[in-house]
């Protein structure tokens, strides 16, 4: 059993950071992209059964639901203290949650509550969705919304599909997706007939919520979203791949598997077929500050996720032989993408390659107390930016006035 004093000793050893050893999670119904830098070798890590790697779950504490072959500990981040040995953050948030978090942030959570990823696949994931609070609870879950960024530098190849299908195309019926799902043994079920695709952008993002249908294309995507893994497959065929019905009603009651029009009921109708889709739901960079005061000071910060009060996220970027202080209000989980240098105690630099069980250092967590007191991050390259993708739990107070009304 993990004490509170373990865990206050190794973040007082780290500075207020942790380091975190990478989580490879794999999907049996889709086909990796190979650009996750995880060796060719260990694509097939957790056996040829399992599918390939095409997940990296960051600063995780929600174990991912991957059918009955998935291992107790799968999905779930560890935390390796400089001086050997490890224990998983999931622990530490429960033993001493506070002190990683904040006091405030447990009474009103009662913990992380995030999930952030890379997913990274050749080609497209089956048209999906995710359930709402309600409709989550019913199978003892949380609802999902989540988030998309698409880094540049994981992107220099897009792969074969770099386009999502979202939504459903204005005057789509219910009946029509009912038609879909009574056709789904007989190959392709034709969802996507009905629904729009929508070139992705390196360096942009999306929000989707609840109930929204959406097949994510073959960038590598930045995903911050609430700690759930539940979905519903609506698409029963995908690149000739055939998706089970399972794979549809995972998360539905047992009485209601069956029953198209429960399964139906589970889509935000308005959502799905709101013509303005593309301005409601894509989402640019934004700058923390001042550009030009940013650029005096060495650095630039982007709001990359934000509008929802469930997450949010930011790139950050040093420049070459800069240092700087930033200050956050709440604790952050950390993947460095490009270049290399310091935070606080903590060295950081960007694998090109990394094998499966090898530890990194390119994630770490930083706690409540470290974020605001500010930490100082080093940049020695006479060349290289260092660029860090920081996610937020819910209720980061710096998010607030970007919510979304």
């Amino acid at each position: 059993m993990l004490s509170r004093s373990q865990v206050k000793e190794v973040i007082d050893a780290g500075g207020g950071i942790l380091r975190l050893q990478p989580c490879w999670v794999p999907r049996s119904f889709l086909m990796p992209g190979k650009r996750l830098k995880l060796h060719p070798d260990d694509l097939y890590a957790f056996g040829g059964h399992r599918g390939g790697i095409d997940e990296r779950w960051f600063s995780s504490t929600t174990k991912a639901a991957n059918g009955p072959l998935t291992l107790p500990d799968e999905g779930l981040s560890y935390i390796r203290p400089n001086g050997g040995g490890k224990f998983l953050l999931k622990d530490a948030v429960e033993s001493a949650g506070d002190l990683l978090l904040g006091a405030e942030v447990m009474e009103r959570e009662g913990g992380w509550n995030l999930l952030c990823k890379f997913f990274d696949n050749m080609g497209p994931i089956p048209h999906h969705m995710h359930q709402s609070e309600a409709f989550a609870k019913l199978v003892g879950q949380r609802g999902k919304p989540e988030a998309y960024y698409f880094p540049p530098q994981y992107n220099q190849v897009q792969n074969n599909f770099p386009h999502t299908y979202m939504g459903l195309e204005p005057g789509t019926t219910k009946e029509d997706v009912k038609a879909c799902l009574e056709k789904w043994n007989k190959g392709d079920n034709g969802i996507l007939l009905h629904s729009r695709a929508y070139r992705l952008e390196p360096g942009a993002g999306w929000q989707i919520d609840p109930g929204v249908l959406h097949a994510p294309g073959s960038l590598v995507t930045y995903e911050p979203q609430v700690n759930s893994d539940v979905f519903a497959m609506f698409q029963s065929e995908v690149e000739g791949r055939i998706v089970g019905w399972d794979l549809l009603t995972k998360d539905v009651p047992a009485e209601h598997k069956n029953d198209l029009d429960f399964l139906i009921s589970m889509l935000d109708w308005e959502g799905n077929i709101n013509p303005n889709f593309a301005q409601t739901n894509k989402t640019f960079p934004r700058p923390v500050n001042s550009v030009e005061e940013m650029a005096a000071e060495g650095y630039t910060e982007k709001w990359i996720t934000y509008g929802t009060p469930y997450y949010s996220a930011k790139e950050l970027t040093v420049l070459p032989k800069r240092a700087v202080t930033i200050n956050d209000s709440a604790a952050y989980g950390v993947i460095v993408v490009q270049g290399y240098g310091t935070m606080g105690k903590q060295p950081v630099s960007t694998p090109s390659m990394i094998r499966f069980g090898q530890m990194t250092e390119d994630e770490v967590f930083v706690t409540a107390d470290v974020a605001k007191e500010g930490v100082r991050i080093e940049n020695p390259s006479a060349t290289d930016p260092l660029v860090l993708l920081k996610h937020f739990g819910p209720g980061n107070p710096d998010a607030q006035p970007l919510l979304r009304k």
